[in-house]
């Protein structure tokens, strides 16, 4: 179909320390710990995930850094032959601790989300403690200021979008670039209203009236970018549900449980931990990938009643 498949998002654990209305709320129990992959485990899979052609990587969770020795984790991958790029996505809220040791692994970039700067309304939208907003905040100015790639990430929701055009303001004072995402309809996220990207480039509008597309590729997801005179951050929109970007898709996943994932969409996908644990050869587990992702189908069907089969969460998957 003329993509190439070359990103592959890591789960290293479907366990975090906020409880997101869209996405993990409360109540949700986690896996099993025996069920979760061992970082050995997921070093192998990512190398021969590389033989294969992928060399962009993204650590994820639930949160990832609330699993131990994830730092070590990292800086291992980053090693592994025809590793090109390693970037995390976390919450921001366990990132002060770490910095010093995700700049020292080699790590290119830090996704930080953030869906608003309210903090009240961060609080109900999470779970998290008074103050936690503004320690995120923090949290993605210090990445920056280090001279990591830093990103904001936030979910476009009817709660959140009238601070659209201050979270921007704020982002290109770090600077960091901004991306908006389109909630999606699986999880938790199901039967949830969320807004257009369309929407969003809308209001930006309003505060910025020359914003308008880069045409640039500032990471190797699916983000189209825009940029103004007056601003330093990029502005990017990620619109899966109504703007598909199928044709030029370039990634799979791997959850944390070792399950190998063409397309967030559909349920289903290739059992990769009972390979690894019944002596699947280093070649068994290469066909497996390579079959898999083979097999990855030509779109989504999230803009179509029912088409979603999907039945877990974000947090199972990687988010």
């Amino acid at each position: 179909m003329g993509r190439e498949i070359d990103y592959l998002r890591v789960s290293v654990t479907d366990r975090c320390n906020l409880r997101c209305r869209y996405c993990m709320p409360g109540g949700v129990p986690s896996v099993e710990h025996a069920e979760v992959l061992r970082y050995e485990e997921l070093l192998r899979l990512c190398g021969l995930a590389a033989g294969l052609g992928i060399h962009a990587f993204k650590v994820t969770g639930g949160e990832p850094l609330v699993r131990r020795d994830c730092m070590s984790f990292l800086a291992e991958l980053k090693k592994l032959r025809g590793v090109e790029q390693v970037t995390l996505t976390t919450n921001g809220i366990l990132l002060p601790d770490h910095l010093e040791a995700l700049r020292t692994a080699g790590v290119d970039g830090i996704n930080v989300s953030l869906d608003t700067l309210d903090d009240g309304l961060y609080s109900s939208l999470t779970g998290a403690p008074p103050g936690t907003a503004a320690l995120v905040w923090r949290a993605a100015e210090a990445s920056a200021a280090m001279g990591i790639h830093t990103k904001l990430n936030a979910v476009l929701l009817p709660e959140t979008v009238e601070g659209i055009v201050e979270l921007t303001a704020a982002a290109d004072t770090v600077p960091a670039d901004i991306r908006f995402i389109e909630l999606m309809p699986i999880g938790a996220g199901k039967g949830r209203k969320g807004l257009p990207a369309s929407e969003a480039l809308e209001r930006l509008r309003t505060r910025w009236p020359d914003l308008e597309p880069t045409g640039e590729r500032r990471g190797n997801g699916p983000a189209r970018y825009y940029g103004s005179t007056s601003l330093r951050a990029r502005v990017g929109l990620i619109s899966a549900v109504s703007r598909a970007f199928c044709s030029s898709c370039n990634r799979v996943r791997l959850t944390s449980t070792g399950e190998l994932k063409p397309c967030l969409c559909y349920g289903g996908g290739t059992d990769l931990r009972a390979l690894l644990r019944n002596g699947g050869t280093d070649r068994a587990l290469r066909e497996a990938m390579a079959c898999c992702i083979l097999q990855k189908p030509d779109a989504h069907g999230f803009g179509e009643g029912g088409a979603v089969t999907e039945a877990r969460g974000m947090h199972e998957i990687g988010g």
